[in-house]
């Protein structure tokens, strides 16, 4: 039976500790949000200019019918569509797994946001470790339920191949956490060989590393203001 809750409080403890990071009434966009659960907090809790995409045609019916901004889209494909800045936060959670092309992805939410706030699974945990020399097969665990035949996690990685990939990215870790189901999430050091092991799942917080290039366009009568949110949402 799962864990009895109250109707305000969020469902996963990443959904907990975004609720932290996120500043009230920031612009943000939910990559992959689902039916709007984390959104809809956002919005309720923090006063944000929120909008979400999402892949399922079904997910998008489920966030409009809760008057959340949500349009159709591919993390894939469509964040290239965003123009630079547009937000103050990208949200990615536990979605970068299942994306083609997760450097793409991470890099453009960067681009297009102040801020990344990103939460995956973590393969380097010690269950995970277990399960596989034990069994000599894909794990599944509380976090990997699906068999690998029906899964939607193509890339999968540990907190040493996401903090190298960070690095090659020259982006800035600014927070980072580690989540167990049922725990809140615990502070950590994500380039600790021994939170490699310990860590079930893994959050970060990340900047750029160098300021962006290009000067700001400044706004006119006849253009909108180059940081205004876009208005791709019908």
């Amino acid at each position: 039976m799962s864990e009895e809750r109250r109707p305000d409080q969020p469902a996963r403890e990443d959904f907990r500790e975004i609720l932290r990071l996120v500043r009230p009434g920031a612009r943000v966009l939910d990559v992959g949000c689902g039916e709007g659960d984390l959104l809809e907090l956002l919005v309720r809790e923090k006063g944000v200019d929120g909008r979400g995409i999402e892949i399922s045609a079904a997910g998008v019916s489920a966030c409009l019918s809760r008057g959340l901004a949500v349009m159709q889209g591919d993390a894939d494909r469509d964040l290239a569509e965003f123009p630079a800045r547009a937000f103050d936060y990208a949200i990615l959670s536990q979605t970068l797994q299942a994306v083609r092309e997760p450097r793409t992805v991470l890099a453009n939410l960067l681009r297009l946001a102040d801020r990344a706030i990103v939460s995956f699974p973590n393969f380097g945990h010690w269950r995970v470790r277990t399960a596989l020399a034990i069994s000599g097969r894909m794990p599944n665990t509380r976090v990997l339920r699906d068999p690998w035949w029906s899964t939607p996690n193509i890339h999968l990685c540990t907190l040493r191949d996401f903090t190298d990939l960070c690095a090659d990215l020259d982006l800035r870790i600014e927070a980072a956490a580690a989540l167990s189901a049922g725990r809140p999430a615990r502070s950590m050091n994500p380039v600790a060989a021994l939170e490699n092991w310990r860590a079930e799942s893994a959050l970060f917080m990340l900047s750029r590393g160098r300021p962006p290039v290009a000067a700001p366009v400044e706004p006119t009568p006849e253009s909108p203001s180059a940081t205004r949110t876009p208005d791709l949402f019908g």
